[in-house]
């Protein structure tokens, strides 16, 4: 099923712009489904442009993972706010859609490489937790990537990105 963005005066048609708003948002909430239910969950995320795919951490057991196992196909969304304007009806907003795969990683070197994606991406000194970083902990520590198959978006006309 294919479904289009009605409001064309407000679609993100650039994809470079699509990438800006994954590169730039703190989280992207996340659509799971198991059984016909639905679950849905906000993940702090890193993303690897140069993959198109997202980054996240979390333990190694829980009803992500379980829901994960049985379906890993998601939708998830990004989402820059900038506040409703009082007296205007109206919301100053960036956002971006997407489908993707997910996919549990186990190589020691891509977990290091996705935490430090995530980290370079939501810290503002990012080396000294890069650098903080300990193989043990590392190791108990589930990351997953999500890769971005569909991408889709729209913003208010005034919000620059």
């Amino acid at each position: 099923m294919s479904f289009h963005i009605r409001r064309k005066d407000i679609e993100i048609t650039e994809t470079a712009t699509l990438k800006r708003i994954l590169k730039s948002s703190t989280y992207v909430t996340v659509a799971l489904s198991m059984d016909n239910q639905p679950y849905l969950v906000s993940l702090s995320h890193g993303y690897d442009e140069a993959s198109n795919c997202l980054f996240f951490h979390c333990a190694n057991e829980g009803k992500k993972l379980e829901y994960l196992r049985s379906n890993n196909v998601v939708w998830g969304q990004a989402l820059i706010d900038k506040g409703y304007v009082q007296g205007e009806c109206t919301h100053k907003y960036a956002s971006v859609h997407f489908s993707g795969i997910v996919s549990i990683i186990d190589s020691f070197e891509e977990k290091l490489q996705a935490l430090k994606c995530m980290i370079n991406q939501l810290d503002k000194n990012p080396e000294k937790l890069i650098a903080s970083l300990k193989p043990e902990r590392l190791r108990n520590t589930t990351i997953g990537r999500i890769d971005i198959d569909h991408m889709t978006g729209k913003k208010s006309k005034d919000v620059i990105i």
